[in-house]
């Protein structure tokens, strides 16, 4: 199942060594492999030199020691003939009278490759020249190594054939180098790096390392898989901490804990899917004029793990970082600012409804306004009270606007939508579509029309989740000069809103806190029998899963049959059919409300997706989604 959605389990293995003792080493190696298969992982990778010890020093160029590790490669290979895994080892290799530091793949009861060090350090610590050659100093590309010929090249690639992934190694000093080989291994397909490294530590390193590991991951869209010898190599002069690491280009890392007494193993459900459809987007990583020799070895796999260790955020869009949060909130009010100073700072008219989106949008003004040294009484915030407006709304705008120094206006909307209901012939007591658009384009029009008056711009209040799914009244809501939360997701707008609100007090703090409380409502049928206002969510279905669609399935392009998957999995709150049934609200949503979306206003970009069409989102009005109500229906 697993296989079918993209994941693969890989891994990084710190093995407790013992210097120089080939034949313990290799029983360590094979007792660690089978410990890995147990755990899932179909490919996994040792430090550099972990068959013999990155320590070995001069005993390296030792004939007993080279016969050692011959020795234990072949075990290593007639072990592997029954075992469904690829690993990777550490090992000295000699060709054509010179001495490589390599790593050699096995899998199956065959060696894939051996790829060689390219950058060999010879600085402070580090004095390897003085057993090693570079990779660009072999003059071939097979060597026959244990009865069978095999490729051995810096620039090798591993390619699977029933699987869309095709992975590279770095050997330690190559990652820290500018023009790194897995720089060029991954433009010519490699989504997928293993590094084996012998990283020793001194103050601050740490930090340094992991940097370089989630940069190279990064920007070579790739997974990138490093594992570091651990503290039994020799401590004469230098140790070695034995650190782990896999990153994703996503961001996902995962550690191990650093100075251990023990063998131990990370593993990570990495998603080349996500990795492949990042690179089918980012094309200018490839743009790289190079001339290289490069050798392909290829391979089966079978993905054995069915169960997903990886957990999903269930707010994909959400960040807890105080620091994140106030970028959010810059990039929204001074490209607000920005818009003021080109249109001479002109006055700002905004409807204020109470709820969660106008309030951010609000905060915004304010912001822009006081970073401009403009005065706050120019940003013009006006409530409409409607036929379903409560008095907790309406009294939190009040305050909201009053408490915060800009200009209150109150506006009711009543008699001019009954007006026009009779205009057009519409029974006042029939709460349907047209009854609530009334409402929405009336409110519209006031902010236009004062905006006119005042010499002023109409600041939209929509937010993303609204324009995925097109919860907007065309021409009414939908429309403004400029919108600030138009790349802010629902359930990080309340995010904003609190951050704002813990360094608030008094009125505002209080404001704030029960307008995060009040239940998402545009307001526009009466209040019930029982006092409670429209509910949103009753109506289209949780925010909370609906931004966690949009954002599998814009930011990854990810199939349905995936996005359910993963829902299923991070949602134990919502049953499998409540999930599906959201799922299919959000499609249909999103398709057919896309002609909102072609004709919105100007609107900053915040995050990884936004919606604009002259931006990232390029569809078509009119498309037929049947596909995807089809595959929905087969789930």
């Amino acid at each position: 199942m697993l296989k079918e959605y993209g994941f693969l389990r890989v891994g990084a293995i710190v093995n407790k060594l013992e210097l120089l003792n080939v034949e313990k080493n290799v029983e360590t190696i094979k007792e660690l492999v089978d410990k890995s298969i147990e755990l899932g992982i179909e490919i996994v990778t040792f430090p550099e030199l972990s068959i013999c010890g990155y320590t070995a020093q001069d005993q390296l160029l030792n004939e007993d020691l080279y016969n050692n590790v011959i020795k234990g490669l072949k075990e290593l290979k007639n072990y592997s003939i029954t075992k469904d895994i690829i690993f990777i080892v550490g090992a000295p290799i000699r060709v054509e009278n010179a001495l490589y530091n390599c790593a050699v793949v096995f899998k199956s009861g065959k060696i894939l490759g051996i790829t060689p060090k390219t950058f060999v350090p010879n600085y402070s610590e580090f004095y390897e020249s003085r057993w090693f050659c570079s990779a660009t100093k072999l003059h071939t590309d097979k060597i026959n190594l244990l009865g069978e010929e095999v490729t051995i090249s810096n620039m090798l690639l591993y390619k699977c054939t029933n699987f869309p992934l095709t992975f590279s190694i770095d050997l330690c000093e190559d990652l820290w180098m500018a023009n790194s080989p897995s720089n060029f291994t991954t433009v010519k397909g490699a989504n997928l790096v293993f590094n084996l490294s012998a990283s020793n530590e001194t103050v601050g390193k740490v930090n340094y390392r992991r940097n370089l590991v989630k940069v190279q991951s990064a920007k070579t869209l790739s997974a990138y898989v490093y594992a570091s010898s651990g503290i039994y190599e020799s401590s004469s002069d230098i140790l070695f901490s034995g650190h782990s690491i896999i990153a994703e280009p996503s961001g996902d890392t995962i550690e191990n804990e650093r100075f251990s007494l023990k063998s131990n193993i990370i593993f990570q459900d990495v998603d080349i899917f996500r990795i492949n459809n990042d690179r089918i987007k980012t094309r200018t990583y490839e743009e790289l004029s190079f001339n290289f020799d490069y050798k392909v070895s290829t391979f089966d796999l079978s993905i054995r793990h069915n169960t997903l260790t990886k957990k999903y955020s269930k707010k994909p869009f959400l960040s807890h970082d105080k620091n994140a949060l106030e970028e959010i909130l810059n990039i929204q009010t001074y490209a607000l600012a920005r818009r003021l100073l080109q249109l001479n700072k002109p006055k700002a008219v905004i409807g204020i409804s109470g709820g969660s989106d106008s309030t951010l949008a609000f905060l915004v003004c304010i912001r822009a306004f006081k970073a401009l040294d403009m005065d706050l009484k120019n940003v013009i915030a006006i409530t409409m009270p409607g036929f379903g407006t409560s008095d907790r709304t309406y009294t939190n705008s009040k305050n909201l606007i009053v408490e915060s120094g800009a200009t209150f206006r109150e506006i009711s909307i009543k008699d001019a939508a009954l007006l026009h209901f009779e205009n057009i012939g519409h029974d006042k007591n029939k709460f349907d579509i047209t009854y609530e658009n009334t409402q929405a384009r009336e409110r519209t029009q006031i902010l236009f029309d004062i905006a006119n008056q005042e010499g002023g711009i109409v600041i939209g209040t929509g937010d993303l989740s609204e324009l995925a799914l097109g919860w907007a009244t065309y021409n009414g809501d939908h429309m403004s000069n400029y919108g600030v939360n138009s790349s802010i997701p629902k359930t990080l707008v309340t995010t904003l809103i609190g951050h704002i609100r813990d360094a608030e007090e008094g009125i505002i703090k209080d404001t704030l806190t029960d307008i995060l409380e009040t239940p998402i409502s545009p307001e526009l049928l009466p209040i019930d029998e029982n006092g409670n206002i429209q509910n949103t969510e009753k109506s289209v279905g949780p925010y909370i899963l609906h931004d966690f669609f949009l954002y599998h399935f814009l930011r990854y392009n990810a199939s349905l049959k995936k996005i359910y998957y993963l829902a299923c999995l991070t949602f134990d709150e919502y049953k499998n059919e409540e999930i599906k049934a959201c799922l299919t609200i959000f499609v249909k949503r999103f398709f057919t409300q896309q002609f909102k979306r072609n004709c919105v206003p100007d609107g900053i970009k915040v995050g990884s997706i936004a919606v604009s069409p002259r931006g990232d989102l390029r569809l078509a009005s009119d498309v037929s989604y049947k596909m995807y109500l089809k595959e929905l229906e087969d789930l």
